[in-house]
């Protein structure tokens, strides 16, 4: 990597929730800029609004370029000059729109290489889906916006657990069709590879959990996931299962892997946050750069209150840097490999090629 601190963009999320409270609480902390360069993709107007709230002495760089982002500071890029009513805890179009504008100038800036890493504080979900979009979530627009649709995976990290989940946050009814030998197989072998380069893994063991309770006669599990698990072992993948999750996560065998695939949203999300000590994110793999995010929700409720704790979040900029650097040292040697040190002596003659063996 270049000699120069990485570049995180974060963006500001609802103008009415707390996006602003988790970064000026996580930047206020003056070892974090020794870490990163922040780049928030927001509003001056809003960040000072919300830094009255809160009575906060949040100091931050208004800059209209990411290339004009300074080390030690926090860099605020102005991504819309329209005034915006801030109503903060209370769900309006405005502010979901405003979280669409911020992360839509994101990821432009990405292409243009204006970052290294991206993280994003919690939108609400009703907020953004009643914006009309054709996606429904944040990590749905990121898709979009980069043209990997539907190629991405939600992994859950703390320090002790991955958790990735098959199927995204989609109603169950609509989580079983999608749960197919195709999806299991190629979605384990990007977790495989995430562990691999993101987590420096070198020989991931993975554990794949049954769609049905133990006992339940269904299946999926004779028809589907044993399949998957069959074929990836022939792909050389350490895969096996698949086990009940309730006896799984009850018995601590989690410990045994290090990396755990949940078959649908709740299945991976409730035990995962059950064993979280507070510092879980969620990390987005699958996508063309590092995407990280908060293990909670919007919480706008909490907005304006100074209440909010910004583990989460403070936790998804160190993984995001961990993971980019990770990715760095992995990749290095791939693109530069070592010659080969011998010549093999080969005769390709035509009385070689047409030589009758010994018997």
């Amino acid at each position: 990597m270049e000699n120069r601190k990485i570049r995180v963009a974060i963006t500001h999320g609802d103008t009415n929730g707390i996006g602003y409270e988790l970064i000026f609480k996580t930047f206020a902390d003056p070892v974090m800029l020794e870490l990163c360069t922040p780049i928030i993709y927001g509003s001056p107007k809003v960040a000072a609004y919300h830094r009255n709230v809160l009575n906060n002495q949040a100091n931050f760089t208004i800059i209209n370029k990411a290339e004009d982002a300074r080390d030690g500071r926090i860099n605020l890029l102005t991504t819309f000059d329209e005034e915006v009513k801030v109503e903060i805890g209370n769900v309006s179009t405005d502010s979901s729109r405003a979280a669409a504008t911020a992360l839509k100038k994101a990821i432009s800036d990405y292409g243009q290489g204006g970052f290294d890493v991206l993280v994003t504080v919690p939108v609400d979900a009703e907020g953004f889906q009643a914006l009309g979009m054709e996606a429904s979530s944040q990590t749905k627009y990121i898709e979009q916006l980069t043209g990997n649709k539907d190629s991405a995976m939600t992994i859950l990290v703390n320090e002790s657990v991955r958790v990735a989940i098959l199927t995204p946050q989609i109603p169950v009814k609509e989580a079983i069709p999608a749960i197919t030998k195709e999806s299991i197989v190629s979605k384990t072998i990007l977790f495989h590879e995430s562990l691999k380069r993101d987590f420096r893994v070198s020989s991931p063991r993975i554990a794949i959990l049954t769609l049905n309770p133990e006992n339940s006669n269904g299946k999926e599990e004779s028809d589907i996931l044993v399949p998957a698990i069959n074929e990836l072992e022939e792909k050389g993948i350490q895969a096996f299962g698949p086990y009940p999750a309730d006896s799984f996560f009850g018995n601590n065998m989690n410990d045994a892997f290090d990396g755990i695939i949940a078959m649908y949203h709740d299945q991976g999300t409730i035990p995962f946050k059950t064993l979280d000590n507070g510092n879980g994110i969620t990390y987005t793999t699958g996508l063309p750069f590092v995407h990280t995010s908060t293990i909670h929700g919007a919480i706008i409720e909490q907005a304006g209150k100074g209440t909010v704790d910004e583990s989460s979040f403070r936790h998804a900029v160190y993984q995001a840097i961990d993971i980019c650097r990770n990715r760095a040292n992995y990749e290095e040697p791939l693109r530069n490999p070592l010659k080969k040190l011998y010549h093999e002596k080969r005769d390709d003659s035509e009385k070689v090629r047409f030589a009758i063996p010994k018997q």
